[in-house]
Formats: structure tokens, sequence, C-alpha cells
């Protein structure tokens, strides 16, 4: 693991139910924030962080990332002969040059393990961030992968970001046990994938934020399905721990769970205040709002 990871994956397949009717047509990483996609947010981590090869999991029906992705060649020309410079680098600058794109078909809906595990043919035996464009983390530092990329190089471990949630929310996330934690970090010795409250090990949940050993495909591909026939991440997770090194990271940064309506909701508010041309009338429109609540 003492190599710097270079490719991240981002699982897409998802049907995103609980934003429907909207997800009929748009994935839920295509909702916005502001005016950037989820998606968006999670690759420019990805890529602050240093990886050059973005790997997409998604299923036949959704084109939308893919698109989005692409050149827009009539668009571009459109701008360019107006002379929207501006406009113009938006659209071009959705992936840098160094960047690729690679598009993975997952053919069943067989959970998040069984999707990480479609990107293998690319990734191969190397270390390798996973990153779930709903939860959304914004902090004005650096990025919580580029934070975590730097634990895995330095601890040569992989590293699975967490948050302290309410103890009755426990059965709601994947909850570490760690050894030694210090307030940062700190060794993870079990993994329990949603706990009661009364049983769960802690109250620090793993989010939407993996770096992991190439070692996880192999122990996902012997990885039983569980509830619902899904293949959990989790479950090799636990495995891996068994075999390498792994650390819970309490990353800095607040994370949005875009998943939800509200998260959804506060993450655009959050964004739109920290937008530099949005930030006074978004407050000021907030303002007049609550008061006439």
């Amino acid at each position: 693991m003492t190599q710097r990871i270079r490719k991240a994956v981002f699982p897409v397949a998802g049907l995103g139910t609980r934003f429907l009717p909207a997800t009929k047509t748009v994935p839920k990483e295509m909702l916005p924030v502001v005016d950037k996609p989820l998606i968006q947010y999670a690759v420019d981590e990805a890529i602050e962080a240093g990886c050059d090869t973005m790997v997409f999991v998604t299923n036949r029906y959704k084109h939308a990332v893919a698109d989005y992705f692409d050149k827009a060649y009539e668009l571009e020309q459109k701008l360019e002969k107006a002379g929207k410079s501006e406009l113009l680098a938006l659209i071009r600058d959705v992936l840098p040059r160094h960047v690729r794109a690679v598009f993975v078909t997952q053919t069943e809906a067989l959970g998040l393990g069984h999707a990480v595990l479609c990107a293998k043919p690319v990734i191969g035996n190397e270390p390798f961030a996973v990153l779930l464009a709903d939860d959304l983390i914004w902090n004005k530092g650096p990025g919580a992968l580029r934070q975590m990329a730097d634990c895995a190089e330095r601890e040569n471990a992989s590293v699975i970001a967490v948050q302290d949630v309410p103890r009755e929310q426990t059965g709601s996330y994947g909850i570490v046990a760690t050894e030694n934690f210090n307030h940062r970090q700190g060794v993870i010795s079990a993994i329990v994938e949603k706990p009661k409250p009364e049983v769960a090990p802690s109250n620090l949940a793993v989010v939407g934020r993996y770096v992991l050993s190439g070692r996880i495909f192999d122990l996902l591909e012997k990885t039983k399905p569980g509830a619902g026939g899904e293949i959990q991440l989790t479950d090799a997770i636990a495995a891996l721990l068994k075999e390498e090194k792994a650390l819970a990271y309490r990353f800095e940064g607040r994370r949005f769970d875009c998943g939800s309506r509200i998260g959804l909701i506060e993450a655009t508010i959050q964004y739109a205040l920290d937008h530099g041309d949005l930030a006074d009338a978004a407050r000021e429109y907030m303002t007049q709002a609550l008061k006439g609540a």
C-alpha cells in the first residue's frame, strides 16, 4: 500500500428511488448542487487526491454520466463562435486532459461489493479509491480523499472514512471497532453492518470514501451474497482485516448525505453560501425567507 492511489471507482448504477420521479431519467449522481452535479464534486475530489483514472460502474440504462464526461462538440463550437470562453472552459474542464474516464457495466444490481468487483479488470492489483458520489464532503482545506490517500501512503494501510453518528443511528451504517483511536485515526479491529445501538461496537460510522488494497478483489470474489442477495463490501473488508492493516479515518470536513432530500437541500445551501457569485444573494434570500416562515 505504499503505492500512491491513481485510480478511483465510482459506483453509479443505483436507482435513486428516494428522488423519484426525478431519477426516472436523471441518475441521482447527476443531481445538481448549485452549478455542478454530485458526480463532478466526487471526481474533482479524486483528482485532487492524485487520481488520473476514473472508473464509473454503471448499468446499461444510465447514459447520462457517460454523456456528461464526453465531449459536446456542437455545444463547444457554438460557444467558441460566440466568444463565450468562460462557459467553454467550464464544459471542457469537467475532466482535465491528463485524466481518463473508463465505463464498466454492472449487469445485475448485486450490491456495492459487486459494483466494486466489476472494476477489477481496470484496477488490477494496485491500491485504489472508492467514492460514493451521494456522500458529498465539504471543507475549505484538502479534500477528504486526499487526506485519506496521504494517510494510506504514510501508514501502508487501507483507509476507510468514518464519522461520529448518534448511537441510536448505528442501525443505518457500517460501524467499526478500533484500537488506539487517536481522535483522527485508529486501526480497525472489526466492522459490523448496521448493528443495533445496544450491540454496536462504537458510534464511528463508515461513509462513502475508501482507499483499499487490491487484495479486496480476491476477497470480494469469495464473498457470499448476504441480505437481498447482495455482495456487501463490508463483508470483504471484514475478511481483509484478517490479512492486512486497515485504518478508520475521521476526515476533516462536513459530510452531506445527498442520497436524502434534506441532505441535498443542506448541501445546496452550504455551497451557495460558499459561492463567490451567490453568497450574498443567497444569504439575503434565506434571511428574508426565514422572517416570513
